[in-house]
């Protein structure tokens, strides 16, 4: 049974513990630190800073935008939300927890923003365990890679949010 994730909008209630969350340390070029997260988000237009709870536990963060700016010249990025810096704290890893609140992730767009299509990310093509997460949850790999990260070449992911579209 999958743990029951809720998704709350960062405030100053959420914010210490959000920035408290960490990855294991081979998972940090990959998702960064949640501070320069939130510091983006404060700056971005259209940015959306989220914890991620169990119970009343914050287990994870994640960074929506209303655009996949990073990604506009990509065919799939008209109509999507990206999603960005999604980790689950490092303690709480290998619970179930990623999924669920992948899954929670996909409930809160779709209600939130009913005008976009998908969600679009990138994944390095090092990380093969977030790789693995993603496709468990129906993340479908575009087939073409990006090359703008500082970590490295990274996959192109997105997820249907309505009815399915190919």
């Amino acid at each position: 049974m999958n743990p029951s994730i809720r998704v709350l909008s960062v405030d100053e209630t959420l914010r210490a513990a959000v920035l408290a969350l960490d990855v294991h340390p081979d998972q940090r070029p990959f998702v960064g630190h949640t501070r320069d997260s939130l510091a983006d988000v404060a700056v971005c237009p259209g940015s959306e800073a989220l914890a991620l709870l169990h119970g009343d536990a914050v287990v994870g963060y994640v960074r929506i935008d209303r655009r996949a700016s990073a990604l506009t010249d990509h065919p799939l990025a008209a109509g999507a939300v990206a999603l960005r810096s999604f980790l689950i704290d490092a303690p709480r890893q290998g619970q179930g927890l990623g999924r669920a609140a992948l899954d929670a992730i996909h409930a809160y767009v779709a209600g939130r923003h009913p005008d976009r299509e998908r969600i679009l990310l990138t994944v390095n093509v090092r990380n093969e365990a977030a790789l693995r997460a993603y496709q468990r949850a129906g993340y479908r790999d575009s087939g073409e890679l990006y090359h703008g990260g500082s970590a490295g070449p990274q996959y192109v992911l997105w997820y249907p949010l309505g009815p399915s579209i190919d």
